[in-house]
């Protein structure tokens, strides 16, 4: 197994300046023992959805192979290891190696601290940078500019991850210019959302907003409604008071 001791010294720097927590969590476990299993993933730090763990790993650049492993009960599980670091995509941006900080940054400089989804507010260092089209799809130009990436809470990265993960376009169709008309890769001007012929609207309510939310809820229940159902109906009838 590959680990910081037999790896390419060049390699190695660039692994130890990833500042992302989730790649570089795999990162330094991988550089320390080799290898880090599902397993690990979920109950030693916590990642209930260890694909994407990995799969931040490899959008850096940075090879992975996944291998099988046996489980604390014996059974076989998946595992990841460094791949042969000849492959990796490692570019130099502006003479520093890396590329996250500086798009993020003009990204937080042209639409502010906001998750591009849900569209609230959120500390620099909790927004979370992502392709708008999946890597697995599209791929990586030879040119990237900062729009092609978007800024996502945690929340809504996960949730864009699962549904992308279960798209047909993501498994086998691979085609670019049907990301680029999902709501995950632009919601403010989309025709579906992983090829469902669907229309979505995020709301969170914050703060003192929770009180009216929690009132939402007691509402729903009185009419005997789901609360999405619910809402739809306050605006239907809204927009048709008759």
């Amino acid at each position: 197994m590959l680990t910081a001791k037999n790896l390419p010294a060049e390699f190695v720097k660039y692994c130890r300046s990833i500042t992302a927590k989730r790649p570089r969590t795999v990162i330094q476990h991988l550089l320390k023992y080799g290898q880090i299993t599902t397993e690990e993933l979920k109950n030693r730090y916590g990642y209930n959805h260890p694909p994407r763990a990995a799969r931040d790993v490899k959008e850096l650049g940075i090879p992975l192979e996944r291998v099988s492993a046996k489980g604390t009960d014996g059974r076989k599980i998946a595992a990841y290891r460094f791949a042969d670091p000849a492959t990796s995509r490692i570019r130099k941006f502006d003479g520093r190696t890396g590329l996250s900080k500086k798009i993020k940054d003009a990204l937080v400089s042209k639409y502010g601290c906001r998750c591009f989804i849900y569209l609230e507010p959120i500390p620099d260092a909790a927004l979370q940078l992502d392709h708008r089209v999946p890597y697995e799809v599209g791929g990586e130009s030879a040119t990237l500019s900062p729009d092609d990436f978007m800024l996502l809470s945690s929340s809504a990265n996960r949730a864009k991850s699962w549904s992308c993960e279960h798209c047909d376009n993501w498994r086998s169709i691979k085609q670019r210019e049907l990301c680029l008309s999902c709501y995950w890769a632009y919601p403010e001007n989309y025709t579906h959302v992983a090829l469902k012929k669907l229309r979505r609207v995020d709301l969170l309510w914050q703060g003192d907003e929770t009180r009216r939310y929690d009132q939402l809820i007691q509402d729903a229940a009185k009419a005997k409604l789901s609360l999405p159902d619910f809402i739809k109906k306050q605006l239907q009838d809204a927009a048709d008071p008759s």
